[in-house]
């Protein structure tokens, strides 16, 4: 087993008091993945993310990766296989260079310069300067340059929060075939949260669907959309005559 969820539980501070984000959250993945986390806003899916990220911690509950749990890792251990890529990325001092060699020197082990190449290539970056600072890269670049920063490390698991919201239809797109690449080539499992249905559609391959603050529906993309189980899905879901 690649993952495993157990009853998560997280609470947020909300005008000095405590309001349940979502609770009694289980899910597994058995094998390398891809999984559309999905679910109207305030439902905790970035924090859900975060915490399978080790980034954030829950109040109940543990998190699994092959077979141990979160407290079995060490941080950077954790992080180098399971790699979080935020909706808003954060660049690091330096230039784009400096951002791409960050993970292997973080991680002491060796660039992949060709590689690097490749994937900025993938993703409509062929042609960037690898000396201009990164603080002045666009949003979309950013976003873009965070996310093959990630790939570097080669994790297995992915988890992406909203990594396309920003960017134009030909970026987006070129994102999202690297990524399915990626997975076939590479076997790496991802968690993909989305507001873009479409596009969970065509690149999940199961869908966990987030609603009255625990995870309501965990079932095949194909399943989810064509046969939701639950009211909440139904309503979630446009029809087709909308």
């Amino acid at each position: 087993m690649l993952l495993e969820i157990r009853k998560l539980e997280k609470k947020i501070r909300q005008q000095e008091e405590q309001r349940l984000l979502f609770a009694d959250v289980n899910a597994q993945i058995m094998e390398p993945s891809i999984v559309a986390l999905l679910g109207l806003s305030g439902q905790g899916k970035s924090t859900l993310l975060r915490i399978i990220g080790m980034l954030d911690a829950a109040d109940e509950g543990t998190v699994w990766f092959k077979e141990r749990s979160q407290q079995q890792w060490t941080p950077q251990e954790w992080r180098k296989q399971v790699c979080y890529v935020a909706q808003h990325a954060v660049m690091l001092p330096g230039s784009v260079e400096d951002n791409l060699r960050a993970v292997s020197q973080l991680h002491r082990q060796p660039f992949e310069e060709a590689l690097a190449h490749k994937l900025l290539q993938d993703v409509g970056l062929g042609s960037m300067n690898w000396g201009k600072r990164a603080s002045d890269l666009s949003g979309g670049e950013k976003q873009r340059v965070a996310l093959v920063r990630s790939l570097l490390l080669r994790p297995e698991l992915l988890l992406l929060d909203e990594i396309t919201a920003s960017l134009d239809l030909h970026s987006k797109q070129a994102v999202e075939q690297t990524l399915l690449a990626w997975h076939r080539n590479e076997g790496t499992a991802m968690i993909w949260v989305t507001h873009d249905l479409e596009q969970a559609r065509h690149t999940s391959d199961r869908v966990w669907f987030m609603a009255e603050h625990t995870l309501m529906e965990n079932s095949e993309t194909s399943i989810f959309f064509n046969q939701p189980v639950t009211e909440a899905a139904r309503q979630f879901i446009p029809r087709d005559d909308e």
